[in-house]
């Protein structure tokens, strides 16, 4: 339950951080830049990710063993996961970031865990308790209330929308592949790790980004002319990684569906950040004050299991 904790805080860091490059004038300039920005930013926040994994795994001397892993049955479905929760789930996810706002952005998407874990009961036979799912419902009706403050501007509702859906869907199932595939000895979470952001990275460029013609723009990004951009999405990677890690961790450990219940804590997290990095007190009103402690106790208590709990205790 701590990593679980761990991921969602980690993960709305790089929620904040992310937002930022977004805003930054180069994915502003021109209506293609616009167009361009929840793409090329995805691609690169994977690949930096992806850098900052092999990084983490070359100084533990783990990367003969990734290569291991990825030959594997489940190594090949850690490559599926990938697609889904990379250039699915993750473009939506920055799609909902760039066109609702980093706070938003993260509550829209934040509906994955419902969709994983009914998922996760059919296919992996996950069983959660009563309590559990009135404690999920009762996030995601927090979930719902953050989304629906007066007082934040949302720049395209439908955009965001449709971005918010392929990041819950994309998710919800990746979460459940991986902890299919975690429950094999020889795929770890932090081989797991590498290999979905290698993967989602090298998708990203050599398929979408050629679709979308969108490799001259991406080439533009990477010269010093634009400043603290690459550092700054670097270090939203870098975040991210930390938090991918510990996701993987607590989905190994208590399940997907717990796993899930904890992560969609961040966005709760991510207004705290929003005030904290970006000074922005707008989000605090009485709505996102309530909404956002119902999303954080209640998740915390939906991946609780109190029979467990008091029987260890005993």
């Amino acid at each position: 339950m701590t990593a679980g904790i761990i991921a969602g805080i980690t993960w709305a860091v790089a929620t904040v951080v992310l937002g930022i490059a977004l805003g930054m004038s180069p994915f502003c300039s021109t209506e293609q830049a616009i167009f361009l920005a929840p793409f090329v930013s995805t691609f690169l926040h994977d690949a930096c990710s992806a850098i900052w994994s092999a990084i983490y795994n070359g100084a533990k001397g783990n990367l003969k063993n990734v290569w291991k892993a990825f030959r594997t049955k489940s190594g090949k479905w850690v490559v599926i996961a990938a697609v889904i929760g990379g250039p699915v789930g993750m473009t939506g996810y920055v799609m909902a970031v760039n066109y609702m706002g980093a706070s938003i952005g993260a509550v829209a998407s934040a509906i994955f865990p419902a969709i994983g874990s009914i998922l996760a009961y059919f296919f992996l036979k996950e069983k959660m308790k009563w309590y559990q799912w009135v404690f999920l419902i009762f996030t995601l009706l927090g979930v719902y209330g953050l989304s629906y403050s007066p007082d934040l501007q949302i720049e395209n509702f439908w955009l965001g929308l449709l971005g918010a859906l392929m990041c819950a869907f994309g998710w919800g199932i990746e979460a459940v592949v991986l902890a299919k595939c975690l429950t094999d000895p020889e795929v770890t979470d932090e081989y797991a790790l590498q290999i979905r952001q290698t993967t989602s990275a090298i998708v990203y460029g050599l398929i979408l980004l050629p679709v979308l013609r969108g490799w001259g723009f991406t080439a533009s990004l990477l010269t010093p002319a634009t400043g603290w951009l690459i550092p700054t999405i670097a270090i939203a990677g870098l975040f991210a990684t930390v938090s991918y890690l510990f996701y993987y961790k607590a989905i190994a450990q208590i399940g997907a569906s717990k796993a899930m219940a904890l992560n969609v804590t961040y966005c709760a997290w991510a207004i705290v950040f929003t005030v904290v990095i970006l000074a922005d007190t707008s989000v605090l009103t009485g709505t996102t004050i309530l909404c956002s402690l119902v999303v954080l106790v209640c998740g915390i208590f939906a991946a609780a299991d109190f029979k467990e709990i008091l029987s260890k205790r005993a």
